[in-house]
């Protein structure tokens, strides 16, 4: 049983003739927190989110940060259209740094994925706790896949309802009609009856004198007039004018800049720094910031600043891992899933006994590397503290969150702490809170002047103080009976990480005995791109592929034979194998492979086609994806998300790899941490498919899960070298002599 259905307790406030409305549990503190600092003279906020203005301007205030995934386009839509308001008379707003903004919608809806529920004589309760617990939490944050299926979903569409339903019972009042007579379309009320129409406007005043319905009744999909459409992102012009502004662009009055180096092995402490005298006779150069870990030198521009850090000799105290090497982590995992005490994950039947008594046994094992994230947007943040507050620049996953960050390292309240949003030059988890030391070090070099100073890393500094996506290995078991049958899995994994469910499985196999062993390492992880699954669904897929080949079965075939109680599972794993034109011979020296994930609500199937450079490096030349996501808002912005997620993955599988030596990470720069080029980016074709009545599903991660484990079963097929460990650029890969080819054995 899943929450029960969400209400929002809409707010209405009557604002010099404005209807402002949103979703909250409404109590003065949060009434009085928007008069005080949100409200114009003559206005009165009860709640959130959505403004209809006296001018008929319908302006929807969006609790998420646009870091290209086009937030700030298909909330609106959803809010707009339940409303059913004139597209071109919507503005977007990012919502204010502020708690009367918290999200408490996110709570709701990762506790409703997770199977929380809460009767339905508790549900006004639990959004009064969940506002709160938002409000504690700092929660205003982007990730997770959660702005349409959570927020959208669950905010803007009830929003977007409760208010025009409002509105057609100020027009029925006013006009002394009964409300089923009036029809709404293109922000006008009107009344055919007695041919009489008012626009939102001049009905607000009116409107906001109710009290706003606690179930307003939603549209059907076929009633939907802007969601489904792939509408204009309001995002674009400016990017592509170059008035957009991220938070690198940042120049307040007067603005310093950082250059910083910090202790190379994690953990690391500074002694000392020599030569600071020298730098401080170069020009421009107004301070050398000596931190906790780091140096900094500030200047008047940024290549002043960093050109002088370079001249310092900063020393850093020795540590334990100082001879640590990824060899040596590796190593570490081994002997844990040796020997390691075990934590139960999943336990269905006796994966053990089956083990045993299984005709024939598989067992293979996995390993993935570091990963950086390499958002393009080098890491910055501008600070400037005066008359004891403190201002921030920033572009970031979660403003609360880096205003409670920024307020703790200050020793500040924050309510003394204000941030300016920016766009995001790439997030991908980098840029929450959890996963970012930029903000600290900002706040600590500014804290010592009267000016702004804008903290700027390099892309060596980024890289080499990144929080990672873990280092992870995986050890596998499988059983067959004498009829060829999957009786039993087993499998132990290192280090259980976000989303609990990563390392489980949608076949059906009787026995299934998964375990993680913990190993800590002293290098600092941060979530990534689809999290977990990014891992777990190379190993989980790649496994599952050789034992498909050890009976000699098709690999789709063998998939769908064990998800007969998952429709959608076969569906995307058909549409996606059918499209790429599975049961036909691919081109001469090419082959496919296939994987299969489902995450963040979503369920992807991706079939990889792969050739051989003459130097027997890995070519990519196609993907076709298919993806089930329930149902889409924007069909342009669900395909790109998809295309960009592939990308992403891919990036990661072909070169992606990050080295522990000495203690420290050994790469820099792109040059030895190499993207993806345009010129090497496969054909990517995708296929949106919808499931009536499903739950919406996420699209900014999906499709990043399952394109490492396609390519490597695609290679299987074309050479017969099964790849076990990541990234691609380190193997070699000839063709067999009897130059397979094909998806099958």
């Amino acid at each position: 049983m899943k929450l029960n259905r969400r209400r929002f307790l809409l707010g209405t406030a009557l604002a010099g003739g404005a209807l402002l409305v949103g979703y909250a549990a409404s109590r003065p503190s949060r009434q009085s927190l928007a008069n005080e600092n949100h409200a114009a003279q003559g206005q009165t906020f009860l709640t959130t989110w959505l403004r209809i203005d006296p001018d008929n301007q319908v302006t929807v205030i969006v609790p998420h940060s646009e870091m290209g995934q086009g937030v700030l386009t298909s909330l609106p839509m959803m809010a707009a259209d339940e409303l059913d308001a004139d597209w071109n008379l919507v503005r977007v707003e990012q919502a204010p740094v502020d708690d009367l903004f918290a999200n408490g919608v996110l709570i709701k809806g990762f506790a409703a994925s997770m199977g929380f529920s809460v009767p339905a004589l508790l549900d006004r309760g639990m959004d009064a706790l969940t506002l709160k617990a938002a409000e504690i939490m700092n929660m205003q944050i982007t990730g997770g896949s959660s702005s349409v299926r959570f927020t959208g979903e669950m905010g803007m569409r009830t929003a977007g309802a409760a208010a025009r339903q409002m509105l057609v019972r100020a027009a029925a009042e006013q006009w002394q009609v009964r409300e089923d007579e009036i029809q709404v379309a293109n922000s006008v009320i009107s009344h055919p009856g007695s041919n009489r129409t008012a626009n939102f406007g001049e009905m607000a005043a009116l409107a906001a004198t109710y009290e706003p319905p606690r179930s307003p009744v939603l549209k059907r999909p076929e009633q939907f007039t802007l969601m489904g459409r792939s509408l204009p992102r309001v995002d674009i012009p400016a990017k592509v004018d170059g008035t957009a502004q991220f938070g690198i662009d940042a120049r307040p009055e007067g603005m310093l800049y950082a250059a910083v180096t910090t202790a190379p092995v994690f953990g690391g402490q500074l002694q000392r720094v020599e030569n600071i005298d020298a730098v401080m006779q170069r020009r421009g150069v107004v301070r050398v910031v000596e931190l906790e870990d780091a140096v900094a030198v500030v200047a008047d521009n940024y290549w002043r600043a960093s050109e002088a850090l370079k001249q310092l000799v900063p020393h850093f105290t020795s540590t334990e891992h100082d001879q640590r090497s990824s060899a040596d982590i590796f190593a570490e995992y081994d002997a844990a899933l040796e020997s390691g005490e075990r934590n139960e994950d999943v336990a269905v039947g006796d994966a053990s006994g089956a083990l045993q008594s299984a005709a024939s046994v598989v067992d293979a094992s996995y390993r993935v590397p570091y990963l950086a994230h390499a958002a393009m947007e080098p890491m910055n943040c501008t600070v400037h503290f005066a008359n004891g507050r403190c201002e921030v620049w920033t572009g970031t996953q979660d403003n609360l969150g880096i205003r409670g960050q920024v307020a703790s390292a200050a020793g500040l309240d924050e309510t003394e702490v204000t941030v300016h949003p920016f766009y995001l030059g790439g997030g991908f988890g980098r840029r929450l809170p959890t996963s970012t030391n930029t903000i600290i070090q900002a706040t600590q070099i500014a804290r010592q002047f009267d000016v702004p100073v804008q903290t700027l890393w390099s892309r060596e500094e980024d890289t080499r103080h990144d929080y990672y996506r873990p280092a992870v290995a995986s050890r596998f078991r499988a059983g067959f009976d004498n009829d060829g049958k999957l009786i039993a899995w087993e499998n132990a994994y290192i280090g259980k990480n976000e989303p609990a469910e990563a390392a489980h499985i949608a076949y059906q196999i009787p026995n299934q005995k998964i375990d993680y062993v913990e190993s800590p390492t002293h290098v600092p992880f941060g979530a990534w791109r689809s999290v977990a699954h990014s891992q777990h669904t190379f190993f989980l897929e790649s496994f599952t592929d050789e034992l498909a080949w050890q009976q000699q079965r098709d690999p789709l075939q063998f998939r769908l034979d064990y998800l007969s109680d998952k429709p959608r599972h076969q569906r995307v794993l058909r549409e996606a194998a059918s499209r790429a034109g599975w049961n036909t011979p691919p081109q001469a020296g090419r082959a496919r492979g296939i994987a299969l994930q489902e995450s963040f609500g979503s369920i992807v199937a991706e079939v990889a086609e792969v050739s051989l450079t003459e130097a027997g490096e890995v070519k990519v030349e196609k993907v076709v994806c298919a993806i089930d996501c329930g149902r889409v808002v924007h069909p342009d912005n669900a395909a790109s998300q998809v295309e960009s997620g592939i990308i992403y993955g891919l990036t990661a599988a072909l070169y992606g790899q990050i080295t522990i030596e000495e203690g420290k990470v050994k790469e820099s720069n792109f040059h030895d941490y190499p993207m993806l080029h345009l010129a090497q980016s496969p054909e990517i074709e995708v296929i949106i498919l919808e499931t009536e009545g499903a739950p919406v599903g996420g699209l900014g991660e999906p499709a990043t899960p399952p394109i490492a484990a396609a390519v490597t079963n695609a290679l299987y097929a074309l050479t017969g070298q099964r790849v076990r460990e990541l990234p691609l650029r380190h193997y070699q890969f000839l063709p067999t002599p009897e130059e397979r080819g094909g998806n099958r054995a």
